[in-house]
């Protein structure tokens, strides 16, 4: 802002000086200014940030608050991309009904993640502060607390993410048991068993049993296994599912 002195009152000159106001005329100073302003405010938010790390309780709340911004962030990065080709490539109704799907999915994936770490870190902290140390215990303890409160919710979104990680604890658990002497190590590679018997369980439970499956793995087997089976032209063979 400049200023400057005003001597004059409705034509008339004033025996008392007042101080005027005046905005800068000057587009470049004002934003040279903004960003003069702004780098300063990050610059103390850094310092202050970094200090932080060195007093317990204020990292603890911080991390925290990082943990609830990551799991938003992540959760939109996951799920919006697979919301996103699976509406498109099976879903029905116009595009606006589309889009809102997508929305809704993406949302709820990111709240939940979000909602999650903030529980999961939050009873970490205080059980670390009840304590006075962090215990093995403790990561089982908050992660079941909070999975029982976000994930235990019989959903299409909350049951895709229980059964990512039911497979992936079952990969870890079985490579526990070998590293800890629990089975013996297989004298050959086991992954090609594991191939068969995941396919051929898969394909019978589609065949046989298919409402026991997942809505979306039904969906792309469907297309795979099942609308292969079916055309009246060229159209409808090679450029078009149906």
């Amino acid at each position: 802002m400049a200023t400057q002195y005003c001597m004059i009152r409705n034509g008339k000159k004033s025996a008392r000086l007042s101080l005027c106001f005046t905005p800068a005329s000057d587009p470049a100073r004002i934003k040279q200014m903004s960003l003069s302003t702004l780098a300063s405010v990050k610059a103390t938010l850094d310092v202050l940030l970094a200090s932080a790390n060195s007093t317990p309780a204020v990292a603890d709340l911080l991390a925290i608050v990082k943990g609830f911004r990551n799991g938003l962030v992540y959760g939109a990065k996951i799920r919006a991309p697979h919301a996103f080709v699976m509406t498109f490539l099976f879903g029905r109704g116009s595009l606006k009904n589309k889009a809102t799907a997508i929305f809704k999915a993406t949302y709820t994936h990111s709240r939940n993640l979000s909602t999650f770490v903030l529980i999961y870190k939050s009873l970490l902290a205080v059980l670390k502060r009840l304590q006075g140390v962090r215990h093995t215990t403790h990561p089982f303890i908050a992660a079941f607390i909070g999975g029982w409160y976000v994930f235990g919710e019989n959903n299409n979104i909350n049951s895709q993410i229980n059964m990512y990680l039911l497979s992936r604890i079952i990969f870890g658990l079985a490579k526990l048991a070998v590293e800890k002497g629990y089975i013996p190590k297989p004298q050959n590679d086991p992954f090609p068993l594991f191939a068969a018997l995941v396919w051929g369980i898969v394909l019978w439970l589609f065949e046989q049993e298919k409402h026991t499956l997942q809505p979306s793995l039904q969906a792309s087997m469907t297309y795979l296994y099942h609308d292969s089976n079916h055309w009246t032209n060229l159209k409808n063979f090679l450029w078009h599912n149906k």
